[in-house]
């Protein structure tokens, strides 16, 4: 394991011992902690040097001083880690951890195949807010406006908020279960404030860089799977074929091919969108990857020029945001965000804040949303957003039986 002291840590730094990765996964615990997981990497950062500033300048500018800082100051590989809000203008909650602990990924450490430890059942309290009905009826207005002219898409979340049945969330034992379910996929827990904590496993990786290597993997349009090995083939083919999906999917590949170009000598974006799959849904997914013009550009700042993406807020951007402002009886904080790392040569990865929940106490607010098109069907969206809940009313120990009612 390196520090935040010694020479920057790479995947081909960290011990590659058997249960290297599993060993930080292990060692978490919520406070001052941030864990971040990834297909290449892990890591788990323990205290606060610094916290970035909020203020009127560009969020990439105001990280590159602080690394800068921390550099002049004597911390030889500093690094940023946590998460940035779904408004822009809203604080980051981005900071200097005091020692940084790196391990090879969780997908090649035979240890996450143990079980995670079982979720405790109990009388769960559950408010759903916007009510599904109300949740339906929104995505009905989006769809009249889009089919008078308005705009091309946007995307309507929700929220459902348990509380626990015997005082507060073994917050943990619930990343656990989220990184042992998807060992593969993108794990995070990090701290989102004062007694808060962001948590989730998100499949959608909005940058990463590596030297002057860039890679994007945008997701748009899916499908919740079967449990029957037939019907979820079956629904997989279908949202091959969805016009709707697939409409939904270009949006989003053309925006990012917009923001991504100025910055690449070569940019890669293949013509047709390919299937991955979590636990609980079908993606179409599209892996995007670039050579930078000039290496000085951050992973940070690539990201930047993407967010908020046609994924997470819809097309065109401003028209989305005043959409969802209007329909969305909630403030989105960091879910839709993004979260990660960044060193000081510019790498790092990011990835958008979706399939996460917010905790505080004995309260979680989980959040779940649906790209809305002109072609969406109210039904169906609400029935989406309740399947993509499902990730962490696993987590947590939610019988399936109660998503019924919170769709």
């Amino acid at each position: 394991m390196t520090t935040a002291h010694e020479a920057p840590a790479t995947p081909e730094d960290a011990d590659s011992i058997v249960g290297a990765a599993t060993g930080l996964l292990d060692a978490y615990a919520p406070g001052d902690a941030r864990f971040f997981a990834s297909p290449t990497r892990t890591l788990l950062a323990h205290g606060t040097r610094a916290e970035v500033p909020h203020d009127a300048r560009p969020l990439p500018l105001r990280v590159a001083e602080t690394l800068t800082a921390q550099r002049r100051a004597g911390n030889l590989a500093p690094l940023v880690v946590g998460a940035v809000p779904f408004d822009p203008a809203a604080p980051a909650r981005l900071a200097v951890p005091e020692v940084a602990h790196w391990a090879p990924p969780l997908r090649e450490d035979p240890l996450t195949a143990l079980p995670a430890p079982a979720p405790h059942s109990g009388d769960w309290d559950l408010l759903p807010v916007p009510a599904p009905e109300t949740y339906a009826a929104s995505v009905a207005e989006a769809v009249r406006r889009m089919k008078a002219g308005a705009f091309a898409k946007v995307v309507l979340a929700r929220t459902l908020e348990l509380r626990a049945p015997g005082g507060e969330f073994d917050l943990p034992a619930m990343l656990q279960r989220l990184a042992r379910r998807d060992p593969s996929g993108y794990t995070f827990a990090v701290p989102a404030g004062p007694g808060r904590t962001l948590l989730g496993a998100s499949p959608e990786l909005l940058v990463a860089r590596r030297g002057t290597t860039l890679t994007a993997n945008p997701l748009a349009g899916s499908t919740p799977r079967s449990a029957d090995l037939a019907e979820d083939v079956r629904r997989a083919a279908a949202l091959l074929e969805s016009a709707k999906d697939l409409h939904e999917h270009a949006v989003v590949i053309d925006a990012v091919r917009e923001a991504l170009a100025p910055y690449c000598s070569e940019l890669d974006v293949p013509a047709q969108p390919t299937l991955i799959r979590t636990a609980t849904m079908w993606h179409l997914s599209t892996t995007v990857t670039g050579t930078l013009r000039q290496p000085a550009v951050s992973a940070l700042e690539l990201a930047y020029a993407m967010h908020p993406t046609p994924a997470v807020g819809g097309t065109p951007t401003a028209t989305a945001r005043e959409v969802i402002r209007e329909l969305e009886p909630f403030d989105r904080g960091l879910y839709t965000g993004m979260v990660g790392w960044g060193d000081a040569g510019g790498d790092g990865e990011w990835v958008v804040t979706i399939r996460c929940a917010e905790a505080e106490r004995d309260r979680l607010r989980l959040y779940a949303g649906a790209g809305i098109v002109a072609d969406s069907s109210p039904a169906a969206e609400t029935a989406e957003t309740g399947a993509k809940f499902r990730t962490f009313l696993d987590a947590v120990g939610v019988d399936r039986g109660v998503t019924g009612a919170a769709r």
